[in-house]
């Protein structure tokens, strides 16, 4: 499709979620996530992208958002997008189906030093909030909002009170509805 990105088109991924920004009718501009190829194309990681959507064509994409997590995996990509009602763009990302095995404090979805397993929050230029809970902590990726996920596949906002609602599917049942809440670690895949 002209004006896209290369996608990695396989397992789970491909192009996987679109946001319209919440002033479209003005700027035009039109999010989208998606699993983006490592140069060789043996890996993925997900990204988000925008364009300007006008005249039916979709021009200047680039990517704003891309995880640092570089996986073989297929699939647990994550990928949800939303806005909420102060403008901040929220993504979910996947634990890259990371096995839940060994010692489970140390599985990625718990290491705030990658992407894993997190959701994220960002202005609508990718840049990072001042105020996102883990901007000051040494070692820790800024752009992460809350931590702990499996793989979050769906994510509404609350245009009354803001809340930020989340959902996840467990590994054999145990599906999980949770309200967001800043800086919070939800557990995956250490129960308890």
């Amino acid at each position: 499709v002209p004006g896209l990105p290369a996608i990695r088109a396989a397992g789970q991924g491909g192009l996987m979620d679109l946001a319209l920004h919440p002033d479209f009718a003005a700027n035009r501009l039109l999010y989208f996530s998606y699993s983006k190829p490592s140069e060789d194309g043996t890996k993925g990681a997900t990204a988000v992208a925008r364009g300007r959507f006008e005249n039916d064509r979709l021009t200047g994409v680039q990517d704003i958002f891309v995880a640092e997590v570089w996986s073989e995996g297929r699939g647990h990509y994550g990928s949800r997008l939303a806005f909420d009602g102060k403008g901040y763009l929220h993504i979910t990302l996947g634990d890259r189906q990371v096995p839940p095995t060994g010692n489970l404090e140390a599985h990625p979805a718990q290491d705030l030093t990658n992407h894993f397993g997190t959701t994220i929050r960002l202005h609508d230029d990718g840049r990072v909030p001042a105020d996102n809970p883990f901007v000051s902590r040494a070692g820790a990726l800024p752009q992460i909002w809350t931590y702990g996920h499996r793989n979050g596949q769906g994510l509404a906002i609350d245009p009354a009170s803001g809340d930020v609602w989340y959902t996840e599917h467990g590994p054999q049942g145990g599906d999980e509805l949770n309200m967001l809440q800043a800086g919070k670690n939800y557990g995956w895949p250490v129960v308890g």
